[in-house]
């Protein structure tokens, strides 16, 4: 509450001020004074004074002491693999580099990379090199101004803040400010949704609200944050605009002080207001299309009002490379139906956003519990996440997740309940995780075993995370395809699928198998092996994925045809990603998941050796496992209550043992 007034009070000069403005601030053609802006920093524009100037220093430490503390806490708690750390020193230590940390590479490659707590030290070094270096050196010099190649930036929605109380506002405050340590630095826009007031009133409620955020962010590392005028202006849209690519009627007029910003490494909060390019006049404009603008501007596709007169914004604007899209909604993430979650813990949307636009807008036609309004702003959602991404590279990303995830406090009543499956830990952080993993925070391909209920800081039963990490993906191209053809056992006299068929790139299958294990695949030996019992197979994209699945028959199984039919056994005979693509863009897990989910939803079988590094990951994703005594071969299942039915165990362990490899170098000699 107190936060809340305190916001109010401040928001006042800005209700003051006129709904319309000089036409050559739209055009861009006054920049942002650096003086202004740096007193402007905390106050959006309004002047303020400063309690207390001559902190002590014991005072000042203890605060510094506490927020490396906790930010360590949040890198610690972060699963990092040898692999993740390589991904995000490759691109975020470059830019901390530049920042001022000059020596964090040097100390960086003499430690080891997988070691969280280095990591996490090097990181509060860089940051305290840039403040030591700012405080000795005093305001930068307008040279000195240009912004370092690249910089990472994060658009993020924050919606209806004004239902988010002030402690879990601050939490939120305190992710985004560890995001810019990290090299990821937000620019958030306020979505305060329809209050059903005129626009004057709605102007109050969000000018108030930007301006707690910008409180939350300011109470952590300097510089802090400020609220900024709307770089947005508004034109009647083109006939039949609908692309993400064109302008929707919205582009980025006057970007003067969103780039003063980012070249001071200031937070920049927006309300979703524009101008007109007319009259500007001061309007409501739509949350996503201001997002969408904001990403043609940041990533060099907008084509219109691009200034030409400020070389300083221009040089700005193609440094800055958005890198993640984040919307912050109390509603979560992406719901779904057949996830043991209720959730989309990871959304491939070339494969994925089909069912869920099918699913969704069913749900708001139905109106089942009064859910209506909750599926179509999900959808909202969900195509904000399509539409952004299909702007930026594949290597970018979108988190849905609630502010309460985001803040990750726990209060006094969840001590003794689980949080997010870490026992009576904080969960995770899903910005902080995503940002240094680049993965959900919760894998996908778990079975629905590894989701422990646990209640969530509102009270209410929650399985897993509420956080949907999506992105671009990759299509998933299934043969048969299960929607149409269920797979089934052959029957006598069918014939089923070949690898010689037109449909299926051999060589590029070939070369994706050999790329994946480092082996030379002796083809013809294969071919002949599983020739008859294929039962399909599963490719991610352009061969950078796959997976062969076959009907085993087991050893000495004689009998009726009806018989061998019912006792084969589903087994996945080779999974394979291409090196370049292994840990990224969670490939296997797409494909893992078509498997168990549509391809073979009453479980399948395979073989590993048992020195695979690959073997944590199966263990994880399978419900139970077996390691033969005399062979150097561990069994994985992933069908329920398996070991209940005696004769199926029998026949899978049979099968795993008997398999013949099909290798060029040893085809003849088991692992």
């Amino acid at each position: 509450m107190t936060m809340q007034l305190t916001a109010w009070k401040r928001a006042i000069p800005n209700l003051n001020t006129p709904s319309t403005k000089d036409l050559s601030r739209i055009n861009g053609s006054i920049a942002l004074p650096l003086r202004s802006a740096r007193s402007a920093a905390n106050s959006g524009g309004y002047p303020v004074t400063f309690a207390a100037p001559y902190t002590s220093i014991s005072k000042s430490q203890k605060q510094k002491k506490s927020l490396d503390r906790d930010f360590f806490v949040s890198v610690l708690e972060t699963s990092v693999t040898r692999r993740d750390a390589k991904a995000y020193m490759n691109k975020f230590v470059p830019l901390l580099e530049k920042k001022g940390a000059t020596g964090f590479k040097q100390r960086a490659a003499q430690t080891n990379s997988t070691n969280k707590k280095s990591l996490a030290e090097e990181l509060v070094r860089a940051d305290a090199a840039v403040v030591k270096k700012d405080v000795a050196l005093g305001p930068k010099p307008d040279a000195d101004l240009a912004i370092q190649v690249p910089m990472y930036v994060a658009l993020v929605k924050f919606r209806a803040p004004q239902e988010v109380s002030d402690a879990i506002l601050d939490g939120v405050g305190k992710t985004l400010s560890q995001l810019r340590k990290l090299g990821l630095i937000s620019i958030v826009v306020v979505d305060c949704g329809n209050v059903g007031e005129d626009e004057a009133a709605q102007r109050q409620t969000a000018t108030i609200q930007a301006n707690r955020i910008a409180m939350a962010i300011d109470n952590y590392d300097a510089p802090g944050a400020r609220v900024i005028d709307s770089p947005i202006t508004i034109e009647a849209p083109a006939e039949g605009d609908g692309s993400p690519f064109t302008s929707r009627g919205l582009f980025v007029g006057n970007p003067q002080d969103l780039m003063a910003a980012l070249q001071e490494e200031v937070i920049p909060i927006i309300s979703s207001f524009g101008y007109t390019a007319d009259a500007c006049t001061v309007k409501p404009v739509n949350v996503n299309d201001a997002i969408l603008a904001l990403t043609r501007q940041l990533s060099g596709l907008q084509f219109l009002g691009q200034p030409t007169e400020d070389p300083k914004a221009i040089q700005t604007s193609r440094s800055a490379e958005v890198y993640r899209l984040i919307v912050l909604d109390p509603l979560g993430g992406i719901p779904a139906k057949n996830r043991a979650t209720g959730r989309y813990l990871f959304l491939n949307l070339e494969q994925e956003f089909p069912e869920v636009r099918n699913d969704l807008t069913a749900s708001a036609s139905s109106n089942l519990n009064g859910q209506s309004s909750a599926s179509l702003q999900h959808l909202e959602n969900a195509e904000l996440a399509k539409n952004v991404l299909s702007l930026l590279p594949p290597t970018s990303s979108a988190v849905i997740t609630t502010p309460q995830e985001v803040a990750n406090e726990r209060g006094p009543e969840d001590n003794g309940v689980d949080w997010a499956l870490v026992g009576t830990r904080r969960g995770q952080n899903p910005l902080i995780h995503s940002l240094l993993t680049d993965k959900p925070v919760q894998s996908s391909s778990l079975p629905s075993e590894r989701f422990r209920p646990f209640t969530s800081s509102t009270g209410t039963a929650q399985i897993g995370s509420l956080t949907t990490l999506a992105k671009r993906g990759t299509p998933l191209t299934i043969l048969p395809d299960p929607r149409v053809t269920p797979w089934k056992p052959p029957q006598a006299g069918q014939r089923g699928l070949n690898l010689t068929d037109p449909s299926i790139d051999l060589p590029r299958l070939v070369n994706l198998i050999e790329d994946s294990f480092g082996r030379k695949l002796d083809v013809d030996h294969y071919l002949k092996r599983i020739n008859g019992n294929l039962a399909g197979i599963i490719i991610a994209g352009e061969y950078e994925g796959g997976a062969l699945l076959t009907w085993e028959k087991p050893p000495g199984l004689d009998g009726s045809e009806a018989e061998v039919s019912h006792r084969l056994v589903p087994y996945l005979d080779k999974f394979a990603v291409l090196r370049k693509s292994q840990g990224a863009g969670g490939v296997a897990d797409i494909i893992f998941n078509a498997m168990v989910r549509d391809c073979f939803p009453d479980g399948v079988c395979w073989r590993s050796r048992k020195d695979n590094p690959v073997n944590k990951w199966y263990f994880e994703r399978s419900r139970g496992s077996l390691k033969f005594n005399d062979m150097n071969w561990t069994m994985f299942w992933t069908t329920p209550d398996l070991a209940l039915d005696g004769q199926k165990f029998r026949d899978y362990e049979s099968v795993c043992r008997g398999v013949e490899p099909s290798w060029a170098d040893q085809k003849h000699v088991v692992d």
